[in-house]
């Protein structure tokens, strides 16, 4: 119920709705308008390669070192969201944060980037997708990508001064996610009312659990 609940203050109850798929309370790392289906892929580690393995120290001698040292991360990075992109993944959610020439290099190629996300809410996207994270290419930039979430629309959505995330998975299951946005006047009242909600649905879990048995 946390992930598919959003509080608003400063609007009154009327305002309040509920809009199909999910909402994610944080902005765009990187935006890029889309129009029709598009393909999301989920991550949990950095996209920008590693100079070296882990454990292994790197030493650089010159400024020239380092410059090449620069210029093969962009090349490789460039050459990560090309394929993305020859994919048609044109979406990333990521649970950690990307640096900025991933983000430099998704603009570039079309590719949305939403940084961040909590153990919680890329949980709920592989329940509602079935799609497990991605592991980073290493030295195969060729590699088959056979996990991709299906998303129907994917937007920027103002609550308030809020910017979120507005998406819309096309589900693996029966399970067909709706976001509730609750506006009150002021956070107390929200909560107050978030709280009896969830104490209905909790209900009406137990009633349909003790029908079926």
């Amino acid at each position: 119920f946390a992930e598919l609940h959003a509080a608003v203050p400063g609007l009154p109850l009327e305002s309040s709705r509920v809009l199909p798929g999910i909402v994610l309370r944080r902005d765009f790392a990187a935006y890029c308008p889309t129009d029709g289906e598009l393909r999301a892929l989920l991550v949990t580690e950095p996209l920008r390669p590693a100079l070296t393995a882990p454990g292994v120290e790197f030493v650089v001698d010159s400024e020239g070192q380092y410059q090449a040292s620069l210029r093969w991360i962009a090349k490789r990075t460039e050459a990560l969201m090309k394929h993305l992109h020859s994919k048609n993944v044109k979406l990333l959610l990521s649970s950690v944060k990307q640096e900025e020439v991933v983000i430099y290099y998704a603009k570039l190629y079309g590719v949305s980037v939403v940084e961040c996300l909590s153990s919680e809410e890329m949980a709920l996207i592989s329940e509602i997708t079935g799609v497990s994270p991605y592991t980073p290419f290493g030295d195969n930039m060729d590699r088959e990508i056979t996990e991709t979430a299906v998303v129907t629309f994917c937007r920027p959505l103002l609550l308030v001064s809020k910017r979120c995330v507005h998406i819309g998975f096309t589900s693996a299951s029966a399970f067909q996610p709706h976001c509730l946005i609750l506006c009150g006047p002021v956070d107390g009242v929200n909560e107050q009312h978030a709280a009896a909600l969830q104490e209905a649905f909790t209900m009406l879990q137990q009633l349909f659990k003790a029908l079926d048995q």
